[in-house]
């Protein structure tokens, strides 16, 4: 029935989806398996890509040539750059999307993709031969072969869904679980663990009243994601906040009896950012409201998610502590909040491309690995695609560094440390990221993908363009003056400093209450130069601002990252033993052993490994 693939992506989620466009982009003939072909790439929790961190991953899966980007532009309802109040480093897009819209947009965009099949079966074996993978065998009894395989199984590995006292199998409400796999790979040696997430109420809009809510709008320039010519938002649909009292919190505490989390029937650990609601109450029982956020689910749609209050009480302890809440009182649900518990596999048994030590080009991607969110899961699918189609035309893997992605600090943390809880992205985590800024993904991503054999020539024709842009705006502003006649109207409006003679307009731009946007119309050259650019002069007009704000700050950290990258290039055997070395302390042998670090830089990164342990390898290696 079935050809021998190059590469069978196991699972349809975020992570499968860029995994499977990925490979097959690149000209490998893939095909995808889910259990649920009506159910691809759904946002199981909340309507909504992007935040803190993650709207920067998402950027640099769009520069890398992923479609998370181009979907989200082409689905959003509201858009909003979060911390625009911080520096750049700091400025995350958020898009609000149309959860029907969105899958949909994602299947069809895959079915465009030639050398892309599909089959709707669950996966209960993978096939190993001499520790390669050779296929994989379905629940339906079909035998597939293939010399590539990425499980992307999110959290239906043993799922099972919780609701007060209630507890019954499936990956997500609606969606049974995938059994079987989980053995199967306990059986070749991997070891797997338990964790727990958690989803809210769905509510009926047509039973709240809004105006005992406030009104969150979207951007007035609304932004978008893709760095090529997606559609861009003209409407935009509010989103409400409202929040928790002191009844609401005590009508909770009324179900904690019959809580799964506090009866001991959960034994995964939840996400310690994204707590349930009656998590939130218990921890933090100080705080005499929480706030939550009222978000449509789609253009036409009534129903609403309440993000904030994820819960797996019994739903009427659910609905009674709604009523509670302001706006809500007269609230219908549309289902209730649960937990779900599942299977991961701890990333530690994965090499820094996402291919297992175990057994030869099987790769992991997404919340099987104990990730959590949308963002995180496409972002390693997309890098497990890449680099299963490297690996099957005997190419050097592609390795993005903690300097040059979000995406390269998500999977170096995942291989060096503990992962005993859903990781999820912040950008406190990425030690470089006044180099990582969501605007600049395109510049340093696109030429790498572009080499690789995945973004296109046209979008590196576009990089190129936007490159020779930027160098010439700054070349020009540097030899623009502005008179204090000019100028000092303006700048006294944005209440700084006037001047007393003729000054740079790349000085002035230095000062942090005068934007370069508003510069640009007390130059007639340097707004003709901009009109010249097209679509591009936004982009970089943003970027010179940056760099002639922000330039002392990214030069020290570029060098600073050159500096401290030199261990990442010193390489480690995968096959070394390190309980040879008995000057190292027992337990960096032990960490080092499971571990596997493929560089002196990842071998410092591991919990327990000292910088004592790092000069005894550094020794070992160069003598």
């Amino acid at each position: 029935m079935f050809k021998e693939y190059d590469i069978i992506v196991v699972g349809a989620g975020h992570a499968g989806c860029e995994a499977a466009a990925a490979s097959a982009n690149m000209g490998s003939s893939v095909l995808l398996i889910t259990m649920n072909m009506a159910q691809m790439a759904q946002m199981s929790c909340n309507p909504a890509m992007g935040g803190i961190a993650k709207g920067q991953i998402v950027r640099e899966i769009d520069a890398l040539g992923g479609y998370s980007g181009i979907v989200t532009d082409s689905t959003m309802i509201q858009f909003r750059m979060l911390n625009k109040s911080k520096g750049p480093a700091m400025w995350s897009p958020r898009a609000q999307s149309d959860r029907m819209r969105f899958a949909e947009k994602w299947r069809l965009t895959l079915e465009q993709i030639s050398n892309l099949d599909f089959w709707q079966d669950t996966v209960t074996e993978i096939m190993v031969e001499d520790q390669k993978v050779i296929g994989v065998k379905t629940s339906m009894g079909q035998t597939i072969r293939c010399k590539a395989a990425i499980l992307t199984n999110g959290t239906f590995l043993n799922g099972i869904i919780h609701i007060g006292t209630k507890q019954f199998g499936g990956g997500r409400m609606g969606d049974k679980a995938s059994l079987g796999l989980t053995g199967n790979l306990v059986s070749l040696g991997f070891e797997s663990k338990r964790l727990k997430t958690g989803t809210p109420v769905r509510v009926d809009g047509r039973s709240l009243d809004f105006s005992k809510m406030e009104e969150q709008k979207g951007d007035e320039e609304p932004g978008k994601f893709s760095f090529i010519n997606t559609p861009c938002l003209t409407t935009q649909r509010s989103c409400f906040i409202t929040y928790t009292n002191q009844a609401v919190h005590d009508t909770l505490r009324e179900g904690f009896a019959d809580s799964p989390m506090y009866a001991g029937r959960i034994e995964g650990r939840g996400p310690r950012y994204c707590p349930s609601i009656e998590d939130k109450i218990d921890r933090f029982s100080d705080k005499l409201r929480h706030q939550l956020f009222v978000e449509p689910e789609g253009w036409d749609t009534v129903e609403y998610y309440v993000n904030g209050f994820s819960s797996s009480l019994p739903e009427e302890i659910q609905v009674k502590a709604l009523k509670l809440v302001p706006g809500f009182e007269n609230v219908r649900i549309f289902r209730p909040g649960y937990a779900i518990e599942y299977d991961y596999f701890p990333p530690y048994q994965l090499k820094p491309t996402l291919e297992t030590h175990l057994v030869q080009n099987l790769y992991f991607a997404g919340q099987i690995n104990g990730t959590t969110g949308y963002e995180e899961a496409a972002a390693q699918g997309l890098m497990a695609g890449i680099n299963s189609h490297l690996a099957l035309n005997d190419k050097e893997p592609f390795i993005l560094k903690r300097s040059e992605a979000y995406i390269g600090v998500l999977i170096d943390d995942l291989i060096t440390k503990s992962i005993d809880e859903p990781y999820r992205m912040f950008t406190s985590r990425a030690e470089y990221r006044i180099l990582l800024r969501q605007n600049s993904a395109d510049l340093r991503l696109t030429p790498l993908s572009f080499n690789i054999g995945l973004a296109s020539k046209e979008r590196m024709n576009r990089v190129e363009e936007k490159q020779k842009f930027i160098q010439q705006a700054m070349e020009l502003i540097a030899g623009i003056s502005l008179s204090p006649a000019e100028i000092n109207d303006y700048l006294e409006q944005v209440e700084t400093s006037p001047i007393i003679q003729k000054a740079k307009m790349a000085s002035l731009a230095l000062r942090p209450q005068v934007a370069l946007n508003d510069l640009v119309n007390y130059s007639d050259t340097l707004k003709s130069e901009l009109k010249n650019m097209g679509d591009l002069a936004l982009e970089v007009l943003e970027e010179v601002e940056i760099l002639l704000k922000y330039g002392g700050y990214i030069d020290k950290e570029k060098t600073l990252a050159d500096s401290l990258s030199e261990y990442d290039n010193i390489p480690l055997k995968p096959d070394f033993n390190y309980n040879t070395l008995v000057s190292l302390s027992y337990e960096a042998r032990e960490k080092l052993s499971k571990q596997k670090p493929s560089t002196i830089g990842q071998a410092g990164r591991i919990s327990g490994v000292s910088p004592a342990d790092i000069a005894v390898l550094i020794v070992h290696i160069t003598h």
